[in-house]
């Protein structure tokens, strides 16, 4: 799938990748298998996810763990983790979860339609905010392009402002002595400006 959300999903054990990837097939997601928490910050380092499905128990580095590196970087620590984990002692590791930055916590073996909607919430958030980042960035440069316009404006009719003051000297002077001064000369200027502000509006 080119356009397909992407979800890193963590797990040491290949059955439960293949379980979960199985699941999640009928939505419109890639899922990225690794199977340890290093392999899963080496994935973060480079690619973008919309989730993180983490197994809590894992050799050499755990759940909490990854999660705790995960949540401290800035580039990921925004990303939604959904931990997974034996029913054993899901009441403990559920609070320990939900500490280091989880936003939800399911104990296998879990039922798929349930994993399925709550991965379909986070896809659906996903693309709501990669809608708003993009209409963010557009407002951006629609405000920039109208503030150098803006300032264009004021940079013409200060410089309008100033051939205006020369004409009206021109005219003060012409009153006084009844020489016409560079009066032609700064109508002509006046002119210019004039068509130049009617041409950018």
């Amino acid at each position: 799938m080119p356009n397909a959300t992407r979800i890193l999903a963590v797990d040491d054990r290949e059955e439960n990748l293949t379980a979960l990837a199985a699941v999640l097939d009928a939505l419109p997601v890639e899922v990225v298998p690794v199977s340890s928490g290093q392999d899963a910050l080496k994935e973060l380092l480079n690619d973008d996810f919309a989730l993180i499905l983490l197994d809590v128990v894992m050799p050499e580095m755990d759940g909490f763990e990854t999660a705790g590196h995960i949540k401290a970087r800035p580039r990921t620590r925004d990303i939604p983790i959904i931990f997974l984990t034996a029913a054993g002692d899901a009441r403990d590791q559920a609070f320990r979860g939900y500490a280091a930055g989880a936003v939800d916590y399911l104990t296998k073996p879990f039922d798929p339609w349930l994993l399925r909607a709550k991965v379909q919430v986070f896809v659906d958030l996903n693309h709501r905010t990669a809608e708003l980042r993009r209409q963010a960035a557009l407002l951006r440069t629609t405000l920039a392009e109208g503030t150098e316009g803006f300032e264009g404006s004021e940079r013409l009719l200060k410089a309008l402002d100033e051939r205006l003051s020369l004409v009206e000297d021109d005219v003060a002077r012409l009153r006084s002595d009844g020489g016409p001064g560079g009066l032609e000369e700064h109508v002509a200027d006046l002119r210019l400006a004039l068509d130049a502000l009617t041409a950018g509006s």
